[in-house]
């Protein structure tokens, strides 16, 4: 996966559920602990999440995810250029398939 399909997936698990552990994230994404640590760090980088622990756990382990309004747009930018791949590999397969009945057809 590239970095922007990396960044994409980690937007969208964060926004849906922004308590999650770094651990959850990782097993739901397929990721090392290590990589979604990297991309958190790249994130909160480029101002597109925060992290912010919580103050009154004693543990001071748990953190919350907020992505940012740069983070919301850039989730609905990458949202549409997934969509517009998803749309074109459609399209490609669609376009395969009915040229192979043509060709079955004969």
């Amino acid at each position: 996966m590239d970095d922007n399909q990396d960044h994409f997936e980690i937007l969208r698990k964060i926004n849906k559920k922004p308590q999650s552990s770094q651990r959850e994230l990782a097993q739901e994404l397929g990721f090392s602990l290590g990589k979604l640590n990297y991309c958190l760090k790249e994130l909160q980088k480029k101002g597109l999440i925060k992290i912010k622990n919580f103050k009154k756990n004693p543990n001071k382990i748990n953190y919350l995810y907020v992505l940012t309004p740069e983070g919301l747009s850039q989730k609905t930018k990458l949202t549409i250029n997934f969509m517009k791949r998803k749309m074109s590999e459609y399209d490609e397969l669609k376009k395969e398939y009915d040229e192979s009945l043509k060709y079955d057809s004969k």
